[in-house]
């Protein structure tokens, strides 16, 4: 009886040890326009995802949340599943709709009109759905900066 409890606590510490996982850092690399009407607008967000964990994350899906300038602006999801390596990393395609119309007139409302034509201040939030191990999803919450004039977002 007693080495059943030792065992069975030995046990649960191991996989207690094996489910901690570090958040993964995402960034927006990319914002692609793929239909557009007056009040909707579908867009392709490419990601990248950094993996600072000692093991492969097996993603199975991503559900975001973009923020421009303080204000929201998107949420869609990605159901392809990729696998980020350990320590490494991996780019995925967001498929997200948004309201820009709505998104410019609140942001025209709190005068951040001459900061939006530079860069964009984002933030992206959200889960990541893991398709195997204890851990089922894990949060995120990033933020960085959009150049408008540039190619790639800059990391705060």
């Amino acid at each position: 009886m007693r080495w059943t409890v030792i065992l069975a606590a030995a046990l649960i510490a191991a996989c207690a040890s094996q489910t901690k996982f570090e958040a993964p850092n995402l960034s927006v690399v990319n914002i692609e326009m793929l239909e557009s009407t007056l009040f909707n607008q579908r867009l392709k967000v490419h990601v990248r995802v950094q993996n600072p964990n000692d093991r492969e994350l097996p993603v199975k899906g991503v559900s975001a949340t973009l923020e421009l300038q303080g204000e929201k602006f998107a949420t869609g999801v990605s159901a392809a599943p990729f696998t980020v390596p350990a320590f490494g990393e991996s780019e995925f395609d967001l498929m997200v709709d948004a309201s820009v119309a709505g998104a410019l007139i609140r942001m025209l409302g709190k005068g951040k009109a001459d900061q939006a034509m530079q860069s964009l201040d984002y933030r992206l939030s959200g889960k990541v759905s893991l398709s195997s191990g204890f851990v089922r999803s894990i949060p995120f919450d990033e933020k960085g900066s959009l150049k408008l004039s540039e190619s790639a977002p800059q990391e705060q």
